[in-house]
């Protein structure tokens, strides 16, 4: 056993070692992305699976934890795939051309973005949309920034509340099928369900009366 422990103290030494040396630093940091990157797609992603299976799939125990269990596993991985992709690029770039520039990054998320994310998917489609609303915000911030923009003299975030409530329930009225499949379930729940009951147990205890016998 002592002999098992000490083998074990010697490995862990060499690889302690071998992490803390400046040579390969560049490559172990597209490793560690690689490994966050996966964690944190797992993290993000089996909390909200859950909750959206129960909530609004129908099915079998088996068929919702496979569902989870699924969408976990894509998330995560595509995660991991990008990250790996984007500091892999990044690193090759910065060897390459002995700097870092800013279109560096543009150019190694564009190819993750391609290679990875490019597939037409619900995965995929709800992580480019939760993109989408971020990088809005966070080009209008920089655009008062630059000075493109004007400063407004109030606060527009509420113009900009009303806007996208009133746009996204119109859609939903009007236009249902253009909106993502998870958001229509919500929306579902929220408005159209809301309008039906029979009696307290589907008023109040329940969203919708068993058709079990």
């Amino acid at each position: 056993v002592a002999a098992v422990m000490a083998a074990g103290g010697a490995l862990l030494g060499v690889v302690n070692a071998l992490l803390r040396r400046r040579r390969y630093r560049a490559a172990l940091a597209v490793l560690k992305g690689f490994r966050n990157g996966a964690v944190y797609g797992a993290k993000i992603r089996a909390p909200h699976a859950l909750v959206m299976t129960f909530l609004f799939k129908e099915g079998s125990l088996r068929e919702k934890l496979k569902a989870i269990v699924q969408a976990t596993y894509t998330h995560s991985r595509n995660l991991a795939y990008f990250v790996f992709t984007y500091k892999g690029l990044m690193a090759l770039q910065s060897r390459l051309l002995g700097k870092k520039i800013p279109l560096h990054s543009f150019f190694a998320a564009f190819v993750g973005g391609w290679l990875v994310f490019g597939e037409n998917n619900p995965i995929n489609s709800q992580i480019i949309m939760y993109l989408l609303s971020r990088i809005l915000f966070g080009l209008s911030r920089l655009a008062v920034e630059k000075g493109y923009v004007p400063q407004p003299k109030q606060d527009p975030f509420p113009l900009v509340a009303a806007l996208l409530w009133g746009t996204v329930l119109w859609l939903f009225e009007y236009h249902r099928h253009t909106l993502q499949p998870s958001l229509q379930s919500s929306m579902t729940y929220l408005y159209d369900d809301s309008d039906v009951w029979h009696d307290i147990s589907d008023f109040l205890i329940y969203n919708k009366r068993s058709t079990s016998k």
